[in-house]
Order: C-alpha cells, then sequence, then structure tokens
C-alpha cells in the first residue's frame, strides 16, 4: 500500500558498477557442475575410433575383437548408423558431414566407430581393438593444393561435386575500386596468412545422451554455448519431435566458439541411447579435441593499397583463400560465406574496396568457429593493419599519423562503408590520441632513437581496430535458416525478487552478474535478487546463442526491453495503489511517486506484492513479460593499442615492455568484468602472435594435438597491460551502449598481434607470419642486416 515518506534506499547496483561475479561463490569452491560432474543411473559411457590416415578408403571394420571384451555394451559403426539414416548430418554451414564414416575418411581424427562399456577405460581400451581395413589416398594440406586440376577429389560422395572449390564470394564495387586504383600513385600490396590456431577451452567438449524408450523424451546433457539451435539441428537429424528434446547446458569451462557447432560424437551418443535404452556419456580427450573440433583462421590472403603520395587512401582490394577442412562446417550466418570479413576496411575513410573469397574442401578437421571475436572479424582487421603498418613505413610516415590522416571522423557517422556496413558512432581519432598518451609514444620514439644508436633491436607498434558484433537483424543473420534474435523473460515475484531467463548461454563472460545488473538499471531491484537462469531449453526462451560477441548487444538488448514491459504494468499497479491515473504516476528507480507529490510514493517491492494480492479489476495478476530482440543494426566496437618490443639480435627472442590497450564497447555493464575479458583477449593475442599454431604434415598429420606442440600462454611468459578506455554510445542500441561485458568485443587479439609485428618491421622483419617464433625472428633479422 502506498506510504507517504519512505527510508533511503540504498544505491542501486546496475550499469557501471564493478559488482563482484556472483557465480564465482560456487566456481572458487569446486561447486561448478560440468558435463563430467553429472552421473545417472545406469549410465554407459562411449569412447570413439579415429582416423589415423587424413585421407583413405575404408574396406572395412572388423568390431569382433572389442566386441568380446567384457563390458562392452555396443560397437556402432557407420554401416550401423546408416541402417537409422544417421550417417550424415547437416553442418552449421548448410553442407553435410560424416557422423561416423562408411565411403572413406576425410581427415586424421575423424569419427569412424565407436564404443559403449559400462566403464569409460573399458570403452577406451575396446577402441584400440577394432580393426580397419584402409587404403591410403592422396592428402590434400592447403587451398592452393586443392585447387591444382590434379588435386585428388576429397567429396567424392556428393552429386555434381567435380573439384574442392566450394564457394565464391564478393562484397564491395570491384567497378569502383578499380577506378580508384587506377588514380592512385602508389599501391602497396601484402601476401599473409593467419594460420589454423584452437579456442584450446579449460573442458573439452562432451556429452550425456539419456533417451526414454518409454516415452521417447530426449534430455542431453551437453557443453554448448547454443542449445536451442542444437535442439532443432538434433530434431532435423535424428528425427525426434523437437518438443520432447530437451538440451541442458550445464557449467562451461569456456568454449570461445569451440562448443557452437554439432559434433559427430553428441548424435552417435544420442543414437546409441536410444537403441540401448540407458544413458550414454561421451566426454572427449584434449587430443581429440585439438585434433577434430571447430578450429579458427586458417585463411591466406592477399591484400592491395591504393593511396596517393600525401598518405591518403583512395582504395582496398583484398583476396582470400580460405581452407575449410573436408567438409564446410563453419559456425557463422548463412549469407556471409567468409562471416564478417568485409569489415576488413576497418576504421578508415576508404571510397572503395572489393573483397573476393573462395573457400576449398581440405583434408583437415572441418569447422571454423567465432574465436575470440565476431564471425572471422579477427582476420579482417589484422589484413588491413597488416597493410596500413606496411604502407607507412612505404611512404616514409609515422604509422600514427598515416592511420589519424584516414580514420573516419566523428562527424562523418553514421558512416556506411564500401562494403555495406553501417557504422552507427565512433571516435577512432580519440581512442588513438590516448593510447598514444598512454603509452608516451613522442618520448618513445626518442628513446627507440637512442637505442637504435647503442645497436639494440627495439620497435614500437601501432595497431587500430573496429569490429563487426552483435549478429543481427534478420533480414541478413541466420543459421540454417533460424534467425539470430534472440530472447529474455522477466517475473518478478511477490517478495519483490526476481528471475531473469535468457536465450545465450555463459561461458565464463558473468552473465549471471551483468544480465542481472540490467535488470537493477531498469528496474531498480538490487542484481543479487535477480537470478538470471540461462542453458536449458525446457526453461530458457528461444535463441541462438553466446558467440561472435552478441550476446550483450542481443540478449543485454532483450533484458533491457523485457524490464521496460514490467515496468509498463508495474506503472499501472502503483496507479492504483496511489489512486491516481497512470500519467501522473513517475518511476525513478526503484519508487514510484505521484507527478508533484514525490512523498507519496511505492517501491517497486510494493507494486511486485501487490501484483499478486491487489491489483486493478480487469488486470492479470502477476508481474512478468518476454520479449525477443530483432537488433537493427550490429554494433561497432574499437579501439587502438601500442606495444614497445625489444629483440635480442643474438637469439630472435622478442619481448614486450610495454603495452598499452584502448578500447571502446559504449558503456560498460560491470567496469570489471569487462578489464578482466580484455586481460583475456590481449593474452590470446600475445599467444597467437607468440606461441600457437596448429601445422599439417605432407600426410596430413596433425602437428599440434597436445599442448606438449601447441603450446598456450601462462602467466609466466604474458606481458603486463595497461588498458584505458574512450566510451562512445551507440545513439540505436536500447541500453545505450555497444557490445558492453562481452568477451571478445574488448581485448582485440588481431590488433595485439598487429602491434607486435609493427613494431618489429623496422627491425628488418616485414612480412613475417605467425607465430613469432624466436627462430624465425632471428633468420628475418639476419636476412635484412646480410651485406646486399
Amino acid at each position: 500500500m502506498a506510504t507517504e515518506a519512505h527510508e533511503a534506499q540504498a544505491e542501486i547496483r546496475g550499469i557501471g558498477h564493478s559488482v563482484r561475479r556472483k557465480e564465482d561463490a560456487r566456481f572458487i569452491r569446486g561447486r561448478g557442475n560440468y558435463i563430467d560432474d553429472i552421473h545417472l543411473p545406469g549410465m554407459l559411457h562411449m569412447s570413439i575410433l579415429r582416423s589415423s590416415f587424413a585421407h583413405a578408403k575404408i574396406n572395412g571394420v572388423d568390431s569382433s575383437r572389442a566386441a568380446a571384451i567384457p563390458g562392452v555394451i555396443a560397437v556402432v559403426t557407420g554401416d550401423l548408423m546408416a541402417q537409422h539414416n544417421l550417417a550424415w548430418m547437416p553442418t552449421m554451414s548448410g553442407d553435410t558431414q560424416a557422423v561416423l564414416a562408411t565411403d572413406k575418411v576425410r581427415f586424421q581424427g575423424q569419427e569412424v566407430a565407436a564404443v559403449v562399456a559400462t566403464d569409460p577405460y573399458v570403452a577406451r581400451d575396446a577402441v584400440d581393438l577394432i580393426d580397419v581395413d584402409y587404403d591410403a589416398l592422396g592428402v590434400v594440406i592447403s587451398p592452393q593444393q586443392a585447387k591444382a586440376a590434379d588435386a585428388p577429389l576429397i567429396r567424392d560422395e556428393k552429386e555434381g561435386q567435380t573439384d574442392n572449390h566450394i564457394y565464391h564470394w564478393e562484397s564491395g564495387d570491384a567497378d569502383a575500386t578499380d577506378r580508384a586504383f587506377a588514380d592512385a600513385d602508389r599501391v602497396v600490396s601484402l601476401d599473409t596468412f593467419y594460420p589454423r590456431s584452437h579456442p584450446a577451452p579449460l573442458e573439452t567438449c562432451g556429452c550425456i545422451a539419456d533417451v526414454d524408450p518409454a516415452t521417447g523424451q530426449a534430455t542431453i546433457y551437453m557443453t554448448s554455448q547454443a542449445p536451442h539451435a542444437i535442439r532443432t539441428v538434433f530434431a532435423l537429424v535424428a528425427g525426434l519431435p523437437e518438443e520432447n528434446i530437451r538440451i541442458v547446458s550445464p557449467d562451461l569451462g569456456g568454449g570461445f566458439g569451440n562448443k557452437v557447432p554439432v559434433y559427430p560424437g553428441y548424435v552417435v551418443a544420442t543414437a546409441a541411447s536410444l537403441l540401448l535404452g540407458h544413458p550414454v556419456k561421451w566426454i572427449e580427450d584434449r587430443s581429440e579435441n585439438l585434433i577434430s573440433t571447430g578450429f579458427a583462421r586458417d585463411f591466406h590472403m592477399h591484400g592491395e593499397l591504393a593511396l596517393k603520395d600525401d598518405g591518403t587512401m583512395l582504395g582496398l582490394r583484398t583476396s582470400l583463400l580460405a581452407d575449410e577442412g573436408a567438409f564446410h562446417a563453419d559456425a557463422q550466418p548463412s549469407k556471409f560465406k567468409v562471416g564478417l570479413f568485409q569489415v576488413v576496411t576497418g576504421s578508415y575513410d576508404l571510397p572503395a574496396a572489393h573483397v573476393v573469397a573462395d573457400g576449398y574442401y581440405t583434408n583437415k578437421a572441418p569447422g571454423g568457429v567465432a574465436y575470440r571475436c565476431s564471425f572471422r572479424v579477427t582476420e579482417a582487421s589484422y589484413m588491413i593493419e597488416r597493410l596500413v603498418q606496411n604502407a607507412a613505413y612505404e611512404l616514409g610516415m609515422d604509422p600514427a599519423d598515416l592511420r589519424k590522416k584516414n580514420f573516419i571522423r566523428k562527424e562523418q557517422f553514421p558512416y556506411e562503408t564500401p562494403t555495406g556496413f553501417v557504422y552507427d558512432s565512433g571516435d577512432y581519432h580519440g581512442a588513438m590520441e590516448l593510447a598514444l598518451e598512454k603509452i608516451g609514444y613522442a618520448d618513445l620514439r626518442k628513446e627507440q632513437e637512442q637505442k637504435r644508436a647503442e645497436g639494440k633491436l627495439w620497435g614500437i607498434g601501432l595497431a587500430s581496430f573496429t569490429e563487426a558484433v552483435g549478429a543481427g537483424p534478420h533480414k541478413d543473420y541466420d543459421i540454417l535458416g533460424l534467425k539470430m534474435n534472440d530472447g529474455a523473460e522477466l517475473r518478478i515475484h511477490p517478495t519483490g525478487k526476481g528471475i531473469l531467463k535468457i536465450s545465450s548461454k555463459t561461458q565464463g563472460q558473468g552473465h549471471e552478474t551483468t544480465f542481472a545488473q540490467i535488470v537493477a538499471e531498469e528496474i531498480g531491484i538490487q542484481p543479487e535478487d535477480i537470478k538470471v537462469q540461462h542453458g536449458d531449453t525446457d526453461n530458457t526462451p528461444y535463441g541462438l546463442g553466446t558467440y561472435a560477441s552478441r550476446s550483450t548487444p542481443t540478449v543485454g538488448a532483450a533484458t533491457a526491453m523485457v524490464s521496460r514491459r514490467v515496468i509498463e504494468k508495474a506503472r499501472k499497479i502503483a496507479a492504483h495503489l496511489l489512486e491516481v491515473s497512470e500519467e501522473d504516476v513517475e518511476f525513478t528507480r526503484p519508487t514510484f511517486s505521484v507527478r508533484g507529490a514525490p512523498d507519496k510514493a511505492v517501491t517497486i517491492q510494493d507494486v511486485a506484492f501487490a501484483a499478486y494480492t491487489n491489483f486493478p479489476d480487469g488486470m492479470e495478476s502477476g508481474l512478468e513479460a518476454s520479449y525477443y530482440y530483432d537488433p537493427p543494426n550490429l554494433t561497432f566496437p574499437f579501439g587502438t593499442y601500442a606495444v614497445a618490443v625489444e629483440v635480442d639480435r643474438e637469439t630472435g627472442v622478442w619481448e614486450v615492455t610495454k603495452m598499452v590497450a584502448v578500447d571502446d564497447c559504449g558503456v560498460r555493464i560491470n567496469p570489471m568484468i569487462v578489464e578482466g575479458q580484455i586481460h583475456g583477449g590481449l593474452t590470446e593475442g600475445y599467444g597467437i602472435a607468440a606461441m600457437e599454431q596448429i601445422t599439417f604434415d605432407e600426410a596430413g598429420n596433425c602437428i599440434g594435438s597436445t599442448f606438449i606442440d601447441y603450446l598456450l600462454p601462462t602467466a609466466v611468459e604474458t606481458p603486463r597491460f595497461e588498458l584505458g578506455e574512450t566510451v562512445t554510445p551507440s545513439p540505436h542500441h536500447p541500453i545505450g551502449a555497444k557490445g558492453v561485458g562481452e568477451s571478445a568485443t574488448v581485448g582485440s587479439p588481431a590488433a595485439y598481434v598487429n602491434a607486435v609485428i609493427d613494431a618489429l618491421w623496422p627491425l628488418g622483419v616485414r612480412n613475417i607470419d605467425m607465430p613469432l617464433t624466436s627462430a624465425k625472428v632471428w633468420e628475418a633479422i639476419e636476412a635484412a642486416e646480410a651485406p646486399a
């Protein structure tokens, strides 16, 4: 009921507050609930036999020795899956992928058979006893090999597929770009390779499939960043009614895009549970994860930048060959064959641009994913900044001056790029100036001259970036026809506490905290009083999930909008309690008051109780709403990074002596969490620059299938970072922010890599590709300093 006065309310810790993560209370005590923590009655265990060949015909599979092992319940082969029409499944890119190989294997590590047993160790031992008769075939390990006239045909089972080419894709205006190049005084070109890397989450992929033979209800516990989309795909693959499929994604030990696709192991475990009538658990080991699950990068790129002698940029041409592996399984919007690579124009006011891309099958694992950024934006950022830094040195200009000369100016926003993006807002000059100020750029240049005079190798590097995140508007963004919109449901209980159900799935970003803060900002209920529920398709709204820096721009916006719907109803109830018209009620969180009489007021808690006990005649009881958000546009975070790098001339060992990262992601929901995510992105950038790479020998053997070969940075190697920020809110975003709090929206790995390479350029390290090993750097410097 209405009161004349209320005690002073505690400050609402909404957007902008560094609230401690609610999730951490259970995580730091070892109380997280991960896939391997789940045990069901009667549960069986599955292990997968993987091909040791990269390309080979299968003449036969003999499972008799494995089936004879005590404790083995079943051996599943491709032929058995084919009998149930489950030998092939659709991929996220609309291709098909073998669940268990029947005709031949197409990459090392491909799934060939599976053993289901009473014990996980029995299953693994039995897998080794399956005998497969292979005939080795020719191997293709690069798109250049794949396009050769005499290349072995990898996808010979596809009707009409006569070569290894998958797609041709273009963006921009070829004619306008040709005219720009004709007017140029100088053309700077670059050939570069962004090598294959792996998200390598702490927790590998796995699932527990539990299909009830009596009811047909399938409950599948799964390491998934996109449980709703996977439920739909499962219904299409397995032929199960979608209402009988429940996907539960418990706590995830990281994802970084790796846990978006549907992997064959999920399908086989579900089929085995359906056939055997028992829950079936499958957890892959580290080598399986590295050798066969969704990778990142693997783009061979050529770029050309047309300029005037004064440094004015006129046009950009880029072409690339994408190594898609044995099946086209990229997790990305259907319309864009190479993700959002057309953001390659970056932060620059380029009058013309043209992008050409071709994808090829190779004998490597499939599944390019949005690793620590939106779809292929990292590769695009890497390409343009490498070109810009090369142009600066060829023109004899300071790299900072060339960038500032060509940045899109604040007054030009909203700005349409020549490849069709509409950047909503930005202050690229402001981010650059802050980065230069924080690193002491002018003084560093003087110090650099002094160190060079002393014979030391010491460089300074810069990189700027603009990313396209938050997919996306339904007219352009879908996966397998599923529009990339997301939802939120909010219910406020009679006692004034609430539950928010969201369609995205946290993988470590802190959604249980930050999304509660959005509700707190809109409604005035403290974030600890808002429970955030996610990862269960039976108990959350439909959505496309968490990846590609899209959770907060989509689900965060849905949360803000659903909160406003709740407030609309709450205002009507407040008017009823205050005995005034709705138009006379003002809301200043967490209080509804009478216009002109602020002492006559009720709190949101008063209204919540009344929603179930004293609501107006003709109104439904309760205080809840749902909202599905269709973004009007992507969001475009940006920033500038600066580094100082010293190189030991005798060994090639390089060290980052100072690093400044200035990011602008708009208004930050939780600054503490955002800073943590920036550190994560920078660490990943350092790892890619210094050590992370998956390679293949001529036979298609994966080099990098363990953490002995695939190196990850630790706290020992990772440099210290100094952070800065600018804040440029988007005028079109419902919560006045662009990508706030999202894992890869801040902390750009590509910008870090580019800044390091920029620093090495004057030292004689020219068009070097990652990883920048000490041996590679030493060889480049030796070659540069050798007598002509």
